[in-house]
C-alpha cells in the first residue's frame, strides 16, 4: 500500500489569516493520524506564510507516523532540520517567493551541492527525498546524489489528466521504473487529488508514499476530513 503523507500547510495558511491558535495545527496532526493517515508533511518558508519554524518544533513530539519536512536546503532550512530531524526530508528548489512548488531539481547542474546537503542530512539519519521532474535524465542523475528517495512532480500529470489525456501518465511510469532500476525510493506529490490518485497509483510501480495537501484540505470542506482521507487510504490500496 502507497502511504498517504498530508501536507497540513493550508491549516497553517487559515490559522495565520486570523492570528491566534485557531485551528489548532497540533490537534489538526493528532487528528489527522488517527484518521490514519499514515505521514505528516510540512513545508516552512523563509517568510513563514503558512508553516512557521517553530511549528516544526511544537508538532515532532506528537507525531507518531512519518514526519516530512520539505524545503529549500538554505542554511536556516538545514540547521532547523538538524535539529527537528524528522523520518525524513524532502529537497524542494523552490524561489523564496513561490506560491508553491514549481519545478524539480537539475540533478546534474546542482549534483554537487545536493550531494553535500544530503550527506550531511545521512549523517544524521535523516532519510532524504529530493523533488524531481519527470524526466529519465533527472531521475538518473538523482543516482548520484547520494539520495534515498525521489519525489516525482506531478502538476503535469494533473493538468493533462483533468482534460482526459490519461497518456500524461506514461513519462511517470518510466521514471518510476528508472528509480526502481536505480534502487531509488518513489515518492510523488503535487495537484494529486480523489479524482486523479487511483489512477496514478495504478499505473506507477513502486509508489511507496504520496504528499497531498491543498487538494486534500479543499475536499475535505466537502466531505469532511476524516472521510476525505479514508477515501484517499481506500484508493491508495493495492
Amino acid at each position: 500500500m502507497t502511504h498517504l503523507s498530508v501536507n497540513i500547510n493550508k491549516i497553517a495558511t487559515l490559522r495565520n489569516a486570523r492570528g491566534g491558535n485557531v485551528p489548532d495545527l497540533v490537534q489538526f496532526t493528532k487528528d489527522i493520524e488517527s484518521f490514519g493517515a499514515q505521514g505528516i508533511t510540512v513545508h516552512p518558508r523563509p517568510d513563514e506564510r503558512h508553516i512557521r519554524y517553530q511549528d516544526v518544533f511544537d508538532l515532532k513530539p506528537v507525531i507518531t507516523t512519518e514526519f516530512n519536512i520539505e524545503g529549500n536546503p538554505i542554511p536556516q532550512f538545514v540547521d532547523m532540520v538538524l535539529k527537528a530531524k524528522p523520518a525524513q526530508v524532502t529537497l524542494v528548489p523552490d524561489a523564496i517567493d513561490a506560491i508553491t512548488s514549481n519545478s524539480g531539481w537539475d540533478t546534474i547542474k546542482h549534483k554537487d551541492f545536493l550531494k553535500e546537503v544530503i550527506s550531511e542530512f545521512k549523517r544524521n539519519d535523516i532519510r532524504t527525498s529530493i523533488f524531481v521532474d519527470p524526466n529519465l535524465s533527472m531521475v538518473e542523475h538523482a543516482a548520484n546524489t547520494g539520495a534515498d528517495r525521489i519525489e516525482l512532480y506531478t502538476e503535469a500529470y494533473a493538468e493533462q489528466f483533468s482534460k482526459g489525456n490519461k497518456n500524461a501518465v506514461k513519462i511517470y511510469t518510466d521514471c518510476a521504473n528508472k528509480a526502481i532500476e536505480l534502487d531509488l525510493g518513489l515518492n510523488a506529490g503535487h495537484d494529486l487529488s480523489l479524482e486523479n490518485i487511483q489512477y496514478f497509483k495504478q499505473e506507477v510501480p513502486g509508489l511507496l508514499e504520496v504528499s497531498i495537501g491543498h487538494a486534500l484540505i479543499t475536499e475535505s470542506l466537502y466531505f469532511g476530513l476524516e472521510t476525505t482521507i479514508k477515501r484517499y487510504l481506500n484508493l491508495l490500496k493495492g
